[in-house]
């Protein structure tokens, strides 16, 4: 596996992640209709071109299997293909971030109970909670810190 921070963010290597993103989500975030993955899924590529630093996680030449933006010691998002689940890329991604970026918080939806037992697992506990997302929805979310 090879770790490293995106270069540059081509059209096609977003829409790559872009790809990775909704299969993650679609796999992990029951809590979400399709039509509020659909809605969702179009502010997403804004988020992979602003967000400050892109980490992909490969698994062979060009076979990204995951991802992570990392901005002011946040990671801001971690996202990892369904097929690629359980091989230990989303903890070299959070070691890399802690390493690499000095990352010690990290937002996750509480209904997300795997993100959340993950991130508690790799040291992260909860300092708030919000009942409503970022956009203003009923989609709770607890901050963390390691």
């Amino acid at each position: 596996m090879k770790i490293f921070t995106l270069p540059s963010r081509t059209p096609q290597t977003l829409e790559t992640l872009l790809r990775i993103w909704e299969d993650s989500v679609t796999a992990t975030h029951r809590f979400l209709s399709a039509e509020e993955i659909k809605a969702i899924k179009r502010y997403v590529p804004q988020a992979l071109q602003t967000v400050q630093d892109l980490v992909i996680a490969e698994t062979g030449p060009d076979a990204i299997a995951a991802f992570m933006g990392v901005e002011n010691r946040r990671i801001e998002m971690l996202f990892v293909a369904p097929e690629a689940r359980g091989r230990g890329i989303g903890k070299a991604l959070i070691r890399f971030a802690v390493c690499t970026f000095g990352a010690n918080e990290v937002t996750v939806n509480e209904q997300n109970t795997q993100a959340v037992g993950f991130y508690e697992h790799m040291g992260f506990k909860p300092y708030k909670r919000t009942p409503l997302d970022e956009q203003g929805n009923a989609y709770p979310l607890l901050y963390l810190r390691s």
